[in-house]
């Protein structure tokens, strides 16, 4: 059973009445982020109830020593983990010195929770009866500046209702926090200073082995009734812990409210010895704008983000909470202002995979941001892999590759390989085709060439030197095979000739000798220097043009379907629609080794292939594949759900196409997979914004012009969306009659709507 306690409305997530046993799930679903720092929903109050406490900060990490039973050459030394940070968020509240805590208060009413996402910020409400009989109200307002990245702010108000009271606040700043995802509950911090200045304090401290040093910080202002309280306060601390402690008699139904301003400055920005200075100019400067003057500056900020990449729809809003919950968190997990930063399967809401950089990145996210951000958003997420092109080298060099050969790594926070389990590390290999293709879908959208004769053939050439090497030569077949690998399907590991890996292996040499081609007739001094660099020679090239023209692809002529990998038939054919659901989902129910020989499929494996290579195959090759793999497939990624609707709506399956769209947005709203306490599927997120803008828009670059086929759902009024081509933004709006198209920009452009060439003109509806 799904959950459904999130109350449907198009611009706010909701969360009615208290329930203890949401609040893991609650924390997930509240976070917010501004791309440098993001925090899960935790209490500002003594919460004692069971809880996930997390802050983090962007690019800050630690390398947690890998845990294997044995150990394996070529293993990774170390997962790295994104690490929760000194906790600033906190404020112990005393009711005649009786604390404020939800666990174990008489009485909880009125209690709300929202998410307001068109205005980026979290608030909370709710009365209390406490163990003294006092009766309190409580108002909440925070949010994680995207004006100041450096900055968040509390606005915390208590009400007595039944009698005056006395009211203590007490802010603190904690250092002496642990992750809850950690392999051997090492100590990840080390405290290097505590200090205060006035009504300001701060923690510095910097991470073990990795030595990121930080400074936390905090400032207060007490107000009663909006009238601002001029007061001192006592400061306590101890060796990893600051508070500063506030005290006022309250009347009866008078308003106590505290602004909490805290944050994090880091020495990815700051000079290390500086940072307490850095800290107190922060700290100046928000404290001077004010709460509400930063809220306003925040939802102007917001207000920005969503003139371009809003997706609204008309008739359905539990789709339209969905696509614009997906959108908001990718907004608040990477703006693309940090070259060195990239985007974590979890974004700042948890800490399984890692926090770090995934295939999904090129796989998924860089169409988002390439069509609603400037295009230098998507080129600086190419170049972070650019920048790491000599660790990928290494990576391979490691397992035995050789000549510049270029594997990168399944998880990284740095270019190295921290990914500690055999199946994935050293099999799930498909991930470097990725990489290559988002250098062509890069250059495919934006006909920005530039980038592979500066930086991105050296990156094709890597990648395509280590799958000549991959691949063997099978005498028995006369082709070359890959053998040992774990497809996007992680159902199924160490099997011979995945297709889809076999596929984009031959894909990604072709490419690379394509664009040598290209970047020696057309960019020459960039190709002497290359060829100088990485030294290749023609007798390279023809090898790997040998490996490419004889790749073995495993086939049934009895299905005339491409075998998702050679021992896919010998499975026990039975779908999906046969399992019990009681066994859903299987990777909570099944033992591994159930799983592996079962003929389930986590996600789009061959059907991945498809998708991003589809003009190698025609509708009915489509259709043929999608009928025999669909009915197998447990959706169990969240990667899964947003190709099969992408593919349903080119099939004309506009039911299905809805079904898996609607899955894909409300993945962790509705937590489909039973996980969402653990923090939101980021990443997959994208894909929401692509089952949309590619599935139900029929958008794709053919020809090198921009081309939709509009399709609706029958449930929908309309929808729209806007795509930055070329610095020239397309507004779509489909209805249940047509479709119009508006351009902003000077000059008119020529686009492909199901087929024909239309001309759009700068601010003239088009209705097709």
């Amino acid at each position: 059973m799904n959950q459904d306690y999130i109350k449907p409305n198009e611009w706010s997530i909701i969360e009615e009445g208290f329930n203890s046993e949401k609040v893991k799930s609650s924390e997930s679903l509240f976070s917010i982020g501004n791309g440098a720092m993001g925090q899960r929903a935790n209490f500002e109050e003594t919460y004692t109830g069971p809880t996930f406490q997390g802050s983090y900060i962007a690019g800050v990490y630690y390398p947690d020593k890998t845990r294997v039973g044995w150990w394996k050459n070529g293993y990774p030394e170390y997962f790295a983990k994104v690490l929760n940070a000194p906790n600033w968020i906190g404020i112990n509240v005393l009711i005649n010195d009786e604390k404020l805590d939800l666990h174990t208060c008489k009485e909880v009413s009125k209690f709300k929770r929202e998410l307001n996402m068109q205005e980026g910020w979290l608030s909370r409400s709710f009365e209390v009866v406490l163990q003294n009989d006092v009766k309190i109200k409580v108002d909440t307002k925070r949010f994680l500046s995207l004006e100041l990245d450096e900055v968040g702010a509390i606005s915390y108000n208590v009400t007595p209702l039944n009698s005056g009271a006395k009211i203590t606040y007490t802010p603190y700043l904690d250092a002496g926090i642990t992750n809850e995802d950690t392999n051997w509950d090492d100590q990840f911090w080390d405290v290097l200073n505590i200090s205060q200045n006035n009504q300001q304090s701060f923690i510095e401290a910097r991470t073990m082995k990795t030595h990121f040093y930080t400074c936390t910080f905090m400032e207060s202002r007490l107000f009663i009734d909006n009238d601002e309280v001029i007061t001192g306060c006592n400061n306590e601390q101890t060796s990893n812990f600051t508070s500063c402690n506030y005290q006022q008699e309250i009347k009866q139904n008078q308003t106590y409210t505290i602004h909490k301003f805290g944050g994090y400055v880091v020495d990815r920005n700051h000079k290390k010895e500086a940072l307490v200075t850095a800290a107190k100019e922060t700290l100046d400067k928000a404290v001077s704008f004010g709460f509400d003057a930063l809220l306003e500056m925040q939802k102007q900020s917001w207000a920005q983000i969503w003139k371009m990449s809003d997706i609204s729809i008309e008739g359905d809003v539990k789709a339209q909470q969905g696509i614009r919950f997906n959108i908001f968190q990718l907004n608040q997990t990477y703006l693309g202002t940090d070259a060195t930063l990239n985007i974590g399967p979890k974004g700042f809401t948890g800490e399984k995979y890692g926090g770090s950089t995934y295939w999904d990145t090129e796989a998924y996210c860089i169409p988002f941001y390439m069509a609603t951000k400037d295009q230098s958003v998507a080129r600086t997420l190419l170049e972070y892999r650019y920048e790491h092109l000599e660790k990928a080298i290494e990576n391979a060099t490691k397992l035995g590759f050789t000549n510049g050969a270029a594997l990168y790594p399944m998880v990284t926070m740095n270019g190295e390989e921290c990914h500690n389990e055999w199946e994935i590390t050293f099999e799930e290999i498909h991930r470097n085709g990725a990489i290559a293709f988002a250098i062509f879908n890069y250059y495919r959208f934006t006909d920005d060439y530039s980038y592979i004769p500066e930086k991105g053939l050296e990156v094709l050439i890597g990648i395509a030197r280590f799958w000549q090497q991959r691949a063997t030569f099978s005498s028995d077949k006369e082709k070359f095979m890959i053998l040992g690998v774990t497809g996007p399907n992680e159902y199924e590991n160490n099997i011979n000739n995945n297709w889809y890996t076999n596929y984009i292996a031959k894909w990604c040499i072709n490419y690379a000798l394509e664009n040598i081609d290209i970047v020696k007739t057309d960019h020459i001094s960039d190709y002497i220097r290359i060829k100088e660099k990485v030294n290749f020679s023609e007798e390279e090239l023809k090898a790997m043009k040998n490996v490419a023209d004889n790749m073995y692809f495993p086939y049934s002529e009895k299905h005339n379907v491409f075998l998702q990998q050679d021992g896919f038939l010998d499975k026990e054919l039975i779908t999906v629609a046969n399992l019990e659901k009681s066994q859903r989902p299987i990777n909570q129910k099944w033992s591994w080794d159930r799983i592996l020989r079962s003929p389930y499929i986590k996600q789009a494996d061959t059907l991945q292939g498809f998708y991003m290579f589809e003009n190698d195959f025609s509708t009915e090759e489509l259709e043929r594949h999608f009928d025999f793999y669909e009915p197998f497939t447990v959706h169990e990624s969240s990667l899964s759900p947003c190709v099969h609707s992408i593919q349903a709506a080119k099939l004309g399956r506009m039911n299905q196409a809805y079904e898996f769209y609607l899955r894909t947005s409300r993945l962790d709203l509705d937590d489909y997979n039973h996980e969402v306490e653990e923090g939101l599927h980021t990443t997959s997120m994208a894909g929401t914004w692509m089952s949309i803008v590619e599935g139900f828009g029929g958008m794709r670059v053919l020809n090198n012009t921009l081309s939709f086929s509009p399709k609706i759902p029958k449930g929908w009024n309309s929808y729209s969306f806007k795509v930055n081509f070329r610095h020239q933004v397309i507004t779509v709006n489909v209805n249940q009659n047509g479709a119009n198209f508006e351009l902003e920009g000077n000059n008119e452009i020529n686009i492909l709507v199901n087929g024909e060439t239309v001309k759009v003109s700068p601010n003239n509806l088009l209705t097709v």
